[in-house]
C-alpha cells in the first residue's frame, strides 16, 4: 500500500507540476494577447488618422485641380487675345507704313 501511496503522491506531483505548466503557459498567452490587442488599437487609431489625413488632402487637391484648370483656361483665352492684339498691331504697322510711303509721294506720283 505504501508503494502505491508513493507512485499516487509521484503522480499528483506530476499533475500539479502540469497544471502549474498549463497556467504559465496561459498567463504568458494572456499577456502576448493584451500586447497584441493594445497594437491593434493603436493601428486602427492610426488608420482613422490616417484616413482624415487622406480625406483632407483628397479635398484640397481637387480643389488645386479646379483652380488650376481655371488658370489654364484663362491663360488660354489670354494667349488668344493677346495674338490678336499682335496680329492687329502689325496690320496697324503696315497700313502706317504704306500711308506714311504715299505722303512721301509727290503728287505726280499718287496718281500710280
Amino acid at each position: 500500500m505504501a508503494q502505491q501511496a508513493a507512485a499516487l503522491q509521484t503522480y499528483n506531483n506530476e499533475l500539479v507540476k502540469c497544471i502549474e505548466d498549463l497556467c504559465s503557459k496561459r498567463d504568458e498567452l494572456n499577456r502576448q494577447i493584451r500586447l497584441e490587442e493594445n497594437e491593434k488599437e493603436r493601428l486602427q487609431h492610426d488608420i482613422r488618422v490616417l484616413s482624415e489625413k487622406l480625406s483632407r488632402v483628397n479635398e484640397s487637391m481637387a480643389h488645386r485641380l479646379t483652380t488650376r484648370a481655371n488658370l489654364d483656361r484663362t491663360i488660354a483665352e489670354t494667349e488668344a487675345a493677346y495674338a490678336k492684339i499682335l496680329e492687329s498691331s502689325q496690320s496697324l504697322l503696315s497700313v502706317l507704313k504704306q500711308e506714311a510711303g504715299n505722303l512721301n509721294k509727290s503728287p505726280e506720283q499718287w496718281k500710280n
